[in-house]
């Protein structure tokens, strides 16, 4: 400890008579957090972020089977039964994927049918969007199928070139452009899905420059997986979602970003993301860890939908409805349509 020079604290004491300064110029208001005494100009304004918090369900995904979550929905069945308890829920839209017999991904025109059918016709307003990922010989005819079958109302644009895990995904430039001129022209709305900052330059590069995607897109985080933007830690994470988020506002100003509660990260970044004015997805598609500092697994998509409404509670952003999804995304509104079919 350093040497204190008490006698010169106990002057100091004595000259300020032991007493603090204190002069209440705005008496009798002690503090106002919106005006001053001085002038009439509000001094704090209201901040600049959405009222409504979009929370859509990531229901199953393409990567985890029953050996790292055993309560993972993989049958079409166990699909749509966890859908419709999410969207009867409150849910602002849904994430699909449909999975084989064997559990693994797959572009089956039935199956996303025997998923997004029921759906519709019992909500006719929830927007449904999905990955169609032509991985497999075979598989980009059966993604344009769904597509021209008007199946969904958005799919996701991967514009990366990452290893996820052990398993390198990349999307190639021309195979990225053609996707996204077939969402196009299948009349669904094409969402931009980054994994590291370094997708959001692919983005502007090969589709805003391009002319294909329009400013004010619909935009995917999905950092803290292995091999996508590392979140190790709290610091990572602020830091790593702060630069992901301005490089696309750079990009594309009016941007409509949803970040997804993934990896580690899972619920933490999902917090932060509405902290900062964004929207969430949540669900079993981008992790099976409720938290980062503990290992407990994700029970089921209503208990992520659950914990992505406290979110926005605590945030006072109410969830926004199936219509007001839509309409954030510039949708045609659907009142009682009949479904499309696959």
């Amino acid at each position: 400890m350093a040497n204190v020079n008490w006698d010169r604290v106990a002057k100091g004491v004595k000259r300020e008579q032991e007493k603090m300064i204190w002069r209440p110029y705005g008496i009798p208001t002690v503090l106002d957090l919106e005006n001053s005494a001085f002038h009439d100009a509000g001094i704090s304004d209201r901040w600049d972020i959405p009222e409504k918090l979009v929370v859509s369900v990531a229901i199953t995904g393409a990567f985890f089977r029953h050996d790292q979550n055993p309560n993972q929905p993989l049958t079409p069945g166990a699909i749509l039964d966890s859908a419709r308890d999410v969207a009867r829920a409150g849910a602002s839209t849904v994430h699909i994927h449909v999975r084989d017999d064997e559990g693994y991904n797959v572009l089956s025109p039935d199956r996303f049918r025997q998923v997004i059918k029921p759906l519709r016709d019992e909500f006719p307003e929830l927007a449904v969007d999905g990955c169609l990922v032509p991985a497999l010989d075979g598989e980009w005819d059966l993604m344009k199928e769904v597509l021209e079958a008007g199946v969904l109302d958005a799919a996701p644009i991967n514009t990366t070139a990452t290893y996820i895990g052990d398993s390198l995904f990349v999307k190639p430039a021309p195979i990225m452009i053609e996707k996204v001129r077939l969402i196009n022209e299948a009349g669904a709305k094409p969402e931009i899905a980054v994994y590291t900052d370094a997708d959001v330059s692919n983005a502007d590069r090969f589709l805003f420059r391009s002319g294909l995607v329009e400013k004010g897109a619909a935009w995917l985080v999905l950092p803290a997986l292995p091999g996508c933007s590392p979140m190790e830690n709290p610091r990572q994470m602020i830091e790593g979602l702060t630069r992901t988020v301005s490089a696309i506002r750079d990009v594309d100003p009016d941007a409509f970003i949803m970040v997804c509660a993934a990896g580690r990260a899972s619920t933490h970044v999902a917090t932060l993301a509405a902290l900062m004015g964004l929207h969430i997805r949540v669900g079993m598609e981008d992790t099976y860890f409720l938290w980062p500092h503990r290992d407990d697994r994700i029970e089921s998509n209503m208990q992520a939908l659950q914990i992505g409404q406290q979110i926005s509670a605590v945030t006072g952003r109410p969830v926004a409805t199936h219509a007001e999804y839509r309409a954030m995304l510039g949708l045609p509104a659907r009142h009682g349509e009949a479904s499309p079919t696959a």
